[in-house]
């Protein structure tokens, strides 16, 4: 399990290992990690050109004291300071003792050609850090820096990140104005949120996590689950089960107009671990053509049968009816697409049995009333917001997928797919694929998280670097499936 802890968090635990470790040994450990990595990245140290981009907080005396480890293997490291006054002194003696050179930002101090000459020599680095700003960074780069982070991007070397880039937000993924794209995200003692959600994601490029010994609550704000996570989680039948100890989930989707996503939905559904699937809805010809084994029923939910879990709404257009016969039914329910749109907020809250709601950022925009880009501005809030709202789990999809329960506590954050998903028809496979997983006994966070997991790696294995279609996602879940179990 990859765990991301807040800022708080984070500062509460450094100040107690600080209050063990002799003055300094805390940025030493980081300086040793961070030099490590910018070696690595390098391959040849000796006569390379590492610029330092410096702010005046710790992440700048981090980049500082690693420059002098870089300086002391041969590179030619240049530091370039945003406030030469309160940069780290510590580090700052360490770069000039291993002969590493300073500049202000503004050019003085040597650089040459003032601000243009200090952008220029960004531009031309084989390595550029970023100490600019640490994890209490908040709204964006200050202008001042950002023409060194614009500077970094056009940069022909690789832009390394310390802790987190310069201007994104560390405990919401949020980025609120410039913030620096980095390459590589050499993080302290934990992943910090904005390293696993997006748009903050996106800046952070890899991520290196160097262990500086913090001890840190059980409960991380943010988790991720891995192969071993999913692997305990998916269900396997015993020798003892059939396809009713399996369990059943029901299938409620599709309508004259979109009959496909019935399809799409049950194809996901039978990939899912469930023993049976019954399909109901006017789309059974079309379910049976391509699943003979599916059961179909034209009656309606409420005489379709047992089962354990419901999913309602890909492609159900406006039948609201059978959208409030699925949320009266007292098992698990997944509710996707047009069952968002029709499922009344007060009868999600009043159910008894679990409910999954599985929007994307347009969907959940619209149950909020907000704007798609607050939305996606802000993915972390906005999941917490909903699940509140309706008192359901709620899987966010996206590029990074996100489940949060309506009982607060930890946030799951998928950390597999491909921009390939981003396809008509993708999220019904994964709603009858999560599904399933609630009628094989999971429960909605776990369902959510480990059918967002498996569907990722499906898409992943399908598009293989190549366009891909929603039944080609669904056809690759065993694959999928198999890989996990390893």
């Amino acid at each position: 399990m990859r765990s991301a802890y807040s800022v708080d968090t984070v500062r509460t635990a450094e100040r107690e290992l600080m209050a063990r470790l002799p003055e300094g040994a805390l940025m030493q450990r980081a300086a040793a990690g961070l030099a490590a990595a910018c070696a690595d990245l390098l391959g040849r140290v000796y006569g390379s050109r590492v610029v330092l981009l410096v702010g005046s907080g710790d992440n700048g005396g981090d980049a500082l004291y690693a420059g002098a480890r870089l300086a002391r293997r041969g590179a030619g490291v240049r530091a370039v300071l945003l406030a030469p006054e309160r940069a780290h002194a510590g580090g700052l003696a360490a770069l000039r003792r291993a002969g590493g050179r300073v500049v202000s930002a503004g050019g003085a101090d040597g650089a040459g050609g003032g601000a243009q000459g200090v952008e220029e020599l960004v531009e031309r680095a084989d390595l550029v850090v970023d100490g600019i700003v640490g994890i209490g960074g908040k709204g964006g780069l200050r202008p001042d820096a950002v023409p060194l982070a614009a500077a970094a991007e056009r940069s022909r070397g690789a832009v390394v990140a310390v802790d987190l880039p310069s201007g994104v937000d560390a405990d919401t993924g949020e980025v609120r104005g410039v913030a620096v794209r980095a390459d590589l995200t050499v993080t302290f003692g934990t992943h910090k949120p904005g390293l696993l959600i997006d748009p903050a994601r996106e800046y952070a490029g890899s991520v290196r996590l160097v262990d500086i010994g913090l001890e840190l609550p059980a409960e991380p704000e943010l988790e991720a689950l891995q192969h071993a996570d999913v692997a305990r989680l998916l269900p396997v039948p015993r020798a003892e089960s059939d396809k009713y100890r399996r369990g059943v989930v029901g299938i409620a989707a599709g309508s004259a107009r979109y009959p496909g996503a019935a399809v799409l939905a049950v194809a996901g559904a039978l990939r899912g671990g469930a023993g049976a699937v019954r399909y109901v809805g006017p789309a059974g010809d079309a379910v049976l053509t391509r699943f003979p084994e599916t059961l179909v029923s034209d009656q309606g939910p409420k005489h379709a049968g047992r089962v354990q879990a419901w999913v309602v709404g890909p492609g159900a257009g406006d039948d609201a009816a059978t959208v409030g016969e699925v949320l009266a039914a007292d098992v698990p329910v997944l509710v996707d697409a047009d069952g968002l749109r029709l499922a009344e907020a007060g009868v999600v809250r009043a159910r008894r049995a679990p409910t999954l709601m599985t929007p994307h950022a347009g969907e959940a925009a619209a149950l909020l009333g907000v704007d798609r880009a607050e939305v996606e501005g802000g993915r972390l809030a906005a999941a917490r917001e909903l699940a509140g709202r309706y008192g359901a789990t709620v899987l966010l999809k996206g590029s990074t997928t996100l489940v949060a329960d309506s009982g607060g506590g930890v946030v799951r954050v998928n950390p597999t797919g491909t921009s390939w998903l981003a396809t008509a028809g993708s999220g019904d496979v994964l709603s009858g694929l999560a599904g399933s997983l609630l009628a094989a006994g999971l429960s909605t966070v776990d369902a959510g998280s480990v059918g967002a997991y498996v569907h990722g790696l499906a898409g992943r294995l399908a598009a293989d670097g190549a366009p891909v279609g929603a039944h080609d996602v669904a056809e690759a879940v065993p694959e999928a499936w198999r890989n996990v179990l390893g």
